[in-house]
């Protein structure tokens, strides 16, 4: 096992597009970190030079605390498990776990001894003498795992390897990762574009936008005090909603009335016109069952459903509401960006499965204030975790370099952050 070190890590192509713009990152021994974000956001690429399958334009890497800039791939001791599988489908199941070894002229009877203990790792022993036609999707990734257990690397490396499977299957593998990484201690790093690998996998998470890192933070830092606009809107779902709000006198104005948030919550928004309120959508819920102990912490408006989804045990209900046409735009374009879920103008609350509101009907929603955040919807900057890091209360960690705004095209990287 060993810690994994990127300092100032660029990759720039021969077009001049920058895939990764300064990375600075700390992976500790053991630990199981995921590279999140949508596509072409420069995780696989960053992956791919930490094995050694692209190389680095500028910056340092250290693995084990040996720089390896200029190492092969094989002289790296790193273990890569890939969303094909690349398993050889004539040899079997034995074969394919034990190849590493014999390329490496392994005696045979250390082979044996290593493909058996990670075949028994894997669940895997009544499969060694099959073909990879034979299993299913959930084997075939087992047996890509096996091959690189058996390495004995210094790291594990996995780029998206559960995209090919089905949504219950990827909820097995999950599990069977997770319990693994646990069990064997091993540095890992996964890459994915799927939120919810990202959220119930990582010690820490990496989200990256257009090669910038946004954020780095445990999975519970990363929904409760997401940095900006782009994270707040990608790790969840559904996704937190965005209300525009105008400021008069230090209130909100918005579509749903007047607001004053607690202190817990308060922002600095002297010079500010508009700005823009996150709300999770379990931040609220049906104004007439909530306890009289809590409902003084939040505020009762009126509000028109036009869609509910009842799933048995919660139900979403869907609010359309007006907001300035460039409050519309950039929501648009976030959208756009991330590739994801809807973030038009609309709240998506999380009611109470024994809530009866019917649709289309107006009804009286609660609102949390004490689990709102407030946004600059220029810089897309979160203002209430600003204002908590002033007062010194507990803030997601920064990444380093990499911790401002969300970059637009044509931007600079940002300045580093303070440490």
């Amino acid at each position: 096992m060993a810690a994994i070190t990127l300092k100032d890590i660029n990759k720039t192509y021969g077009d001049g597009f920058r895939a990764v713009q300064d990375v600075n990152l700390e992976i500790a021994d053991g630990e199981f970190v995921i590279l999140v974000g949508p596509s072409g956001c420069g995780k696989s690429t960053l992956l791919r030079m930490i094995v050694g399958l692209e190389d680095i334009t500028s910056g340092e890497m250290f693995i084990g605390g040996q720089r390896v800039n200029e190492k092969a791939p094989r002289d790296r001791n790193l273990s890569m498990v890939f969303q094909n599988y690349a398993l050889y489908p004539h040899l079997t199941v034995y074969e394919n776990i034990a190849f590493p070894l014999r390329l490496s002229k392994t005696p045979d009877k250390e082979v044996d001894e290593r493909v058996r203990r990670a075949a028994d790792l894997l669940e895997l022993n009544e499969h060694l003498e099959r073909k990879p036609a034979n299993l299913s999707g959930g084997q075939r990734q087992r047996v890509a795992m096996g091959r690189a257990i058996v390495r004995e690397a210094q790291a594990f490396l996995f780029d998206e390897p559960l995209s090919n499977l089905d949504a219950k299957l990827r909820g097995q593998m999950r599990t069977e990762i997770s319990r693994l990484q646990k069990r064997l201690g091993i540095t890992t790093v996964y890459v994915t574009h799927d939120q919810v690998e990202a959220m119930t996998l990582g010690d820490r998470v990496v989200v990256l936008r257009r090669g910038v890192v946004q954020q780095v933070a445990t999975p519970r830092e990363l929904y409760e005090n997401p940095v900006n606009l782009f994270v707040a809107g990608f790790i969840g779902s559904p996704p937190m909603n965005f209300i525009s709000a105008t400021v008069v006198g230090g209130r909100l104005h918005t579509p749903f009335g007047e607001w004053t948030l607690p202190e817990s919550r308060s922002a600095d928004l002297s010079g500010r016109e508009v700005v823009l309120i996150g709300a999770r959508p379990e931040a609220f819920e049906d104004a007439s069952i909530v306890s009289d102990t809590v409902r003084d912490h939040g505020v009762v408006f009126d509000a028109t459903i036009d869609v509910t989804e009842w799933l048995g045990n919660e139900q979403y209900a869907y609010v359309p509401y007006e907001a300035p046409e460039d409050i519309r735009a950039q929501l648009a374009e976030l959208e756009r960006e991330l590739d994801s879920e809807a973030l038009r103008t609309q709240l998506v609350v999380a009611l109470d499965a024994s809530s009866r509101i019917p649709e289309g009907t107006p009804a009286s929603l609660w609102l949390d204030l004490r689990r709102v955040h407030v946004f600059d919807p220029e810089t897309g900057e979160n203002l209430t975790v600003k204002a908590m890091a002033q007062r010194g209360e507990a803030t997601p960690e920064p990444a380093r370099g990499n911790g401002g705004p969300p970059a637009e095209p044509g931007d600079s990287p940002a300045e580093p952050a303070a440490p």
